[in-house]
């Protein structure tokens, strides 16, 4: 069994996916994983090419997403993923595979729920981000801080790694699409889970188009807000 599954998403990546595979498994030839990639119904070759590449190594396993969208994918992950810990990365390299051990190392070692990177603090490390995207992004992290008074200040960041055992009990996912990386780290920090949050690199990608579109995406990010908000007042009832 792997100690941890690296879970990427992707849609449309034919021409990074092959890279980012080999590189993976290149950095992290020594410990014991598997790579779920799933992928959210491509119109290019990429399911081809993560099959082909599937056949030849068997740390690789792809799944088709039949209900299209991120939040679908991650739970499609969730069940099929085998390892004690789980890891979400993009298919475009912009986050680092030095930070990924660093994730692994520190849940493993100290029985954490969850560790999330930040890329807004002290040793942290941002390339060539957007500016437009930068501002919009320290305002609604700012905002969701506030409203749940926690240290984590990159909240809307996909890289974390978690306990799979902590991500079971947070399901169901109600996100559709990129909103779904605010709803996990919201729902660990609302049942006082047990999570490490630690400086990150974060890199622009260099090949193919960016998914995120933020006019498109601002009512999901602030009903996952709310949503999330407002199940964390009922948990406090509850208690």
């Amino acid at each position: 069994m792997p100690e941890f599954s690296i879970v990427i998403p992707c849609r449309n990546e034919q021409d990074v996916i092959k890279k980012t595979l080999f590189q993976i498994i290149k950095r992290l030839k020594k410990f014991n994983f598997e790579i779920i990639v799933i992928d959210d119904n491509s119109s290019d070759l990429t399911y081809k090419i993560i099959k082909t590449l599937s056949k030849k190594s068997k740390k690789i396993k792809v799944f088709k997403n039949k209900n299209q969208g991120l939040g679908p994918a991650i739970s499609l992950a969730i069940a099929k993923s085998r390892g004690k810990y789980l890891c979400i990365m993009m298919a475009d390299l912009s986050d680092s595979l030095n930070d990924l051990i660093k994730y692994f190392i520190n849940i493993r070692k100290n029985n954490y729920d969850a560790v999330f990177g930040s890329r807004f603090i002290k040793n942290s490390k941002i390339i060539d981000y957007p500016i437009k995207k930068l501002i919009l992004n320290r305002i609604f992290n700012l905002i969701v801080k506030l409203f749940f008074k926690t240290n984590l200040n990159d909240f809307t960041n996909a890289f974390k790694i978690y306990k799979k055992s902590s991500l079971l009990k947070i399901l169901p996912i109600v996100s559709e699409n990129f909103n779904v990386f605010l709803e996990l780290p919201l729902k660990f920090i609302s049942r006082n889970m047990k999570y490490k949050i630690i400086p990150i690199k974060w890199q622009n990608r260099k090949v193919g188009k960016s998914k995120f579109k933020i006019h498109e995406l601002r009512s999901k990010y602030l009903f996952t807000l709310l949503f999330c908000y407002f199940e964390k007042i009922l948990i406090i009832k509850s208690w």
